[in-house]
C-alpha cells in the first residue's frame, strides 16, 4: 500500500511544480509579447492553476479510468466551493462585487446544470465536449473585452498575482519554463492515475470515490494555495472570482476537451449524487452571497459541514 500512496504524493508535487513553472513560463512569454496583465491574468493563470485537472483528466479517460476523470472534475467543483470557499472565508470574511452576482454567478450555475442534463443518457460525447469547449472560448472573449475595456484598476490587481519573475526571465528561459513545466505535468498526472487505480483496488472503493476525493482533492491543491495566500494579504475577495473562474475552467475547458477526444462516460452514482450537490453547491452561492454581499466565518463553517457530510455519503452509500 506504501507505494500507491507515495506515487500518488510524488505525483502531487510533480503536477504542483509544472503547474507554478508552465504559468511562470507563459505568463512571461506573453508579457514579453505585450499582451495586457490583465489579459493575462484572466487566460494564462486561470488555465495555468486548472491544468493539473486537465492532465489528470486526460490521463485517466484515455487509460481507460473515465470513472476517475469524470469524478476528478466533478469532485474538484465540489471542493472548490465548499472547501477552499469555507477555508478563506474563515481565514478573512469575503466581500462579493456586485458583477459576481449578476454576470459571473450565473453563467457558472448555467455550466453547472448543463453538465447534469447532459449527463443524464450516461456519456458526454464528443459534439457535447465541443460544445463545452466552444463555450470556454466565448467566455474568455467575453473577460478579455471586459478587462480591455474597464482597465481602471484591473492591470494593478492582476499584476500583483503574476509571477514576481515574469519581467526578468529572458525568453529562452521561459520556453524552457513551460517544456519544462508540461513534461512535469505529464509525469504527475499518470503517477496520480496510477496510484490512484492501485489504491482503488487495494481499499476496495471504486474509481469514481478515488477520483472524487484523493485526485480531486489534489488537483484542487494550486486552487487553494492561491486563495488561502490571497487571505492572508487581505486580497480574500480573489478567492470568489479564483473559484469560479476555475470551476469554469473545470466543466467548460477540462471536461469538454476530455470529451472532444473521447467520450467520458458519466456513472450513475454520479448522476444521482455528486452531480446533484455539485449543482446544489453552485445555487447555495447566490442566497449565501447575496444575503450581505459578504461570506463570513458562519458561512465557512456552513460549508465546511456540508462537505463533510458528502465525504460521509461517498463512503456509506454503495458505488
Amino acid at each position: 500500500m506504501l507505494i500507491p500512496i507515495l506515487m500518488v504524493l510524488a505525483g502531487l508535487g510533480l503536477l504542483l511544480g509544472g503547474g507554478e513553472l508552465l504559468v511562470r513560463g507563459a505568463c512571461t512569454i506573453a508579457l514579453r509579447a505585450r499582451v495586457a496583465p490583465a489579459v493575462v491574468g484572466l487566460t494564462v493563470v486561470a488555465a495555468g492553476t486548472s491544468m493539473p485537472e486537465l492532465v489528470v483528466s486526460m490521463s485517466a479517460a484515455l487509460g481507460d479510468t473515465p470513472d476517475m476523470a469524470m469524478g476528478n472534475i466533478v469532485g474538484s467543483n465540489i471542493y472548490n466551493i465548499a472547501l477552499i470557499l469555507g477555508l478563506t472565508a474563515i481565514v478573512q470574511t469575503l466581500t462579493i462585487e456586485s458583477s459576481t452576482i449578476k454576470l459571473e454567478w450565473p453563467i457558472l450555475f448555467l455550466c453547472a446544470c448543463l453538465l447534469h442534463l447532459l449527463g443524464r443518457d450516461g456519456v458526454i460525447d464528443q459534439l457535447e465536449g465541443a460544445f463545452f469547449v466552444a463555450g470556454l472560448v466565448t467566455f474568455i472573449a467575453w473577460t478579455v473585452y471586459i478587462a480591455r475595456t474597464n482597465p481602471s484598476n484591473e492591470d494593478e490587481e492582476i499584476w500583483d498575482e503574476l509571477p514576481q519573475n515574469s519581467n526578468e526571465t529572458t525568453g529562452a528561459a521561459a520556453t524552457f519554463q513551460v517544456i519544462a513545466g508540461g513534461a512535469l505535468l505529464a509525469m504527475g498526472a499518470q503517477a496520480m492515475v496510477t496510484g490512484g487505480v492501485s489504491l482503488a483496488t487495494l481499499w476496495g472503493v471504486s474509481e469514481r470515490i478515488i477520483g472524487l476525493t484523493i485526485l480531486a482533492l489534489g488537483t484542487s491543491m494550486p486552487e487553494l494555495v492561491a486563495s488561502m495566500v490571497a487571505a492572508w494579504k487581505g486580497k480574500a475577495d480573489i478567492a470568489v472570482a479564483n473559484v469560479i473562474g476555475s470551476n469554469l475552467f473545470n466543466t467548460l475547458g477540462i471536461l469538454g476537451a476530455t470529451a472532444a477526444i473521447t467520450p467520458v462516460p458519466v456513472n450513475a452514482q454520479t448522476l444521482s449524487l455528486d452531480n446533484p450537490v455539485m449543482v446544489g453547491l453552485t445555487f447555495l452561492l447566490f442566497p449565501l452571497m447575496r444575503r450581505k454581499m459578504k461570506l463570513g466565518r458562519g458561512d465557512g463553517i456552513f460549508l465546511l459541514l456540508l462537505l463533510a457530510i458528502y465525504s460521509a455519503l461517498l463512503y456509506f452509500l454503495p458505488g
